[in-house]
Protein backbone atom coordinates (compact mmCIF):
# COMPACT_ATOMS: atom_id res chain seq x y z
CA UNK A 1 0.00 0.00 0.00
CA UNK A 2 1.53 3.59 -0.70
CA UNK A 3 2.26 5.93 1.73
CA UNK A 4 -0.85 8.05 1.45
CA UNK A 5 -3.51 8.93 4.56
CA UNK A 6 -6.73 7.27 3.93
CA UNK A 7 -8.78 10.70 5.90
CA UNK A 8 -6.56 13.47 4.93
CA UNK A 9 -4.75 12.61 1.88
CA UNK A 10 -1.15 13.43 3.50
CA UNK A 11 1.41 11.92 0.89
CA UNK A 12 5.42 12.60 0.86
CA UNK A 13 6.92 15.60 -0.06
CA UNK A 14 10.11 16.43 -1.71
CA UNK A 15 12.70 17.90 -0.22
CA UNK A 16 16.42 18.85 -0.02
CA UNK A 17 18.88 17.62 2.37
CA UNK A 18 21.27 20.81 3.01
CA UNK A 19 24.96 19.51 4.39
CA UNK A 20 26.76 22.19 6.80
CA UNK A 21 28.88 23.38 3.85
CA UNK A 22 24.80 24.11 1.45
CA UNK A 23 25.42 21.18 -1.00
CA UNK A 24 21.79 19.75 -1.42
CA UNK A 25 20.50 16.14 -1.90
CA UNK A 26 17.26 15.48 -3.13
CA UNK A 27 15.12 13.76 0.22
CA UNK A 28 11.33 12.62 0.65
CA UNK A 29 9.57 13.80 3.95
CA UNK A 30 7.41 10.93 5.14
CA UNK A 31 3.92 11.69 6.60
CA UNK A 32 3.81 10.31 10.29
CA UNK A 33 1.32 7.37 8.89
CA UNK A 34 0.06 4.86 12.02
CA UNK A 35 -1.73 1.64 11.02
CA UNK A 36 -4.94 1.88 13.59
CA UNK A 37 -7.74 -0.29 14.16
CA UNK A 38 -11.28 1.75 15.12
CA UNK A 39 -14.21 0.25 17.01
CA UNK A 40 -16.92 1.51 14.27
CA UNK A 41 -20.40 1.10 16.99
CA UNK A 42 -22.75 1.37 14.36
CA UNK A 43 -21.98 -1.52 12.30
CA UNK A 44 -20.78 -3.15 15.35
CA UNK A 45 -17.20 -4.23 13.59
CA UNK A 46 -13.77 -2.87 13.69
CA UNK A 47 -12.36 -0.57 11.05
CA UNK A 48 -8.47 -1.02 10.25
CA UNK A 49 -7.60 2.45 8.92
CA UNK A 50 -4.26 3.37 7.60
CA UNK A 51 -4.02 7.37 9.13
CA UNK A 52 -1.39 9.94 10.11
CA UNK A 53 -1.28 11.31 13.17
CA UNK A 54 -3.50 14.54 12.59
CA UNK A 55 -6.15 11.97 11.23
CA UNK A 56 -6.06 10.30 14.46
CA UNK A 57 -7.12 13.61 16.24
CA UNK A 58 -9.76 14.55 13.80
CA UNK A 59 -11.40 11.51 14.04
CA UNK A 60 -11.26 11.92 18.39
CA UNK A 61 -12.65 15.71 17.41
CA UNK A 62 -15.54 14.76 15.13
CA UNK A 63 -16.24 10.91 16.00
CA UNK A 64 -15.38 8.17 13.46
CA UNK A 65 -18.93 7.76 12.22
CA UNK A 66 -18.57 11.62 10.39
CA UNK A 67 -15.01 10.58 8.93
CA UNK A 68 -16.11 7.65 7.60
CA UNK A 69 -19.42 8.50 6.18
CA UNK A 70 -17.15 11.44 4.41
CA UNK A 71 -14.80 8.78 3.25
CA UNK A 72 -18.34 6.70 1.69
CA UNK A 73 -19.10 10.31 0.03
CA UNK A 74 -15.83 10.46 -1.93
CA UNK A 75 -15.78 6.68 -3.19
CA UNK A 76 -13.90 4.89 -0.42
CA UNK A 77 -14.54 1.51 0.01
CA UNK A 78 -14.16 1.10 4.12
Amino acid sequence: MARVCQVTGKKPIVGNSVSHSNIKTKRRFLPNLQTKRFFFAEEDRWVTLKVSTEAIRTINKNGLHSVIKQLRAEGSKI
